[in-house]
């Protein structure tokens, strides 16, 4: 294996971080389109969810539309 100075190492450091991360969000991501899911089969509202969220109304309905009667 090469040597590797400070620099090197910081961005190998910075990349693994950055994995992890982005890993982290798609674990967060997946766990709200659920519970946006299960919101929206007891009968809350996108506008409502929206607000409890910070998103828009529409992407929240994009997510998790109305459940087929």
């Amino acid at each position: 294996m090469c040597d590797m100075d400070d620099l090197d190492e910081r961005i190998v450091a910075a990349a693994k971080k950055r994995i992890r991360a982005e890993a982290a969000f798609h674990s967060a991501d997946a766990d709200l389109r659920e519970l946006l899911v299960e919101g929206r089969a007891a009968g809350k509202g996108p506008s409502h969810m929206a607000k409890l969220t910070g998103f828009t109304r529409e992407w929240v309905a994009k997510i998790a539309p109305a459940p087929k009667s």
